[in-house]
């Protein structure tokens, strides 16, 4: 099984990179909805701060790593041939993915602070930020978690700056020579 990894600050174009591969026939495994799961089970409403609260408390009671062991079985349980995986957030989950998985390839998706916050502005999901200051603290959140180390993992770069357009093409091309699917 060859697995795709997607890592990316929050609003960079992971969700998009997913919305291609699923147009592609690449199944998508989302980590955060394995958190959303859990903030749902506990009664609460799924805010940005709650997500933040439940993926630290996983984090701290089962290792850094915690999420990806959780979706690793979610992952095999596709038995498809590739399969992306959106929503990675540290190189504990880089290292486990690598681990489980001989054929993991990471794609970072690089933004700037201004082009992930007009985004967010626009995009409308429950835990979004809605102020520069609130996304500033997700970004650090995220950052202490090791997203900039699994960055600078990854297998190669994406840069999304321009038009969506341009992002999806660049990003649909990546995923059929990744898949297999010239």
């Amino acid at each position: 099984m060859k697995v795709i990894g997607i890592v990316g600050m929050p609003a960079s174009g992971k969700g998009e990179v997913s919305r291609i591969a699923r147009d592609l026939g690449i199944p998508v495994v989302v980590m955060g909805d394995a958190i959303r799961e859990r903030v749902k089970k506990a009664g609460l409403p799924a805010t940005d701060a709650n997500l933040g609260a439940m993926s630290g408390k996983l984090r701290s009671e089962l290792g850094m790593d915690a999420i990806a062991r959780i979706t690793i079985p979610v992952i095999e349980a596709t038995t498809a041939p590739v399969v992306l995986v959106d929503g990675i957030r540290g190189d504990y989950e880089v290292a486990a993915f690598r681990e489980r998985f001989p054929d993991f390839t990471l794609i970072g998706i690089i933004s700037s602070f201004e082009t992930r916050y007009a985004r967010l502005a626009n995009r409308g999901r429950s835990d979004d930020s809605l102020t520069a200051e609130e996304l500033r603290a997700r970004d650090e959140r995220e950052l202490g978690w090791g997203l900039g180390r699994a960055l600078v993992q990854a297998d190669c770069r994406i840069v999304n700056e321009g038009t969506l357009e341009e992002f999806a093409a660049e990003i649909r091309t990546l995923l059929c020579r990744q898949g297999g699917r010239e």
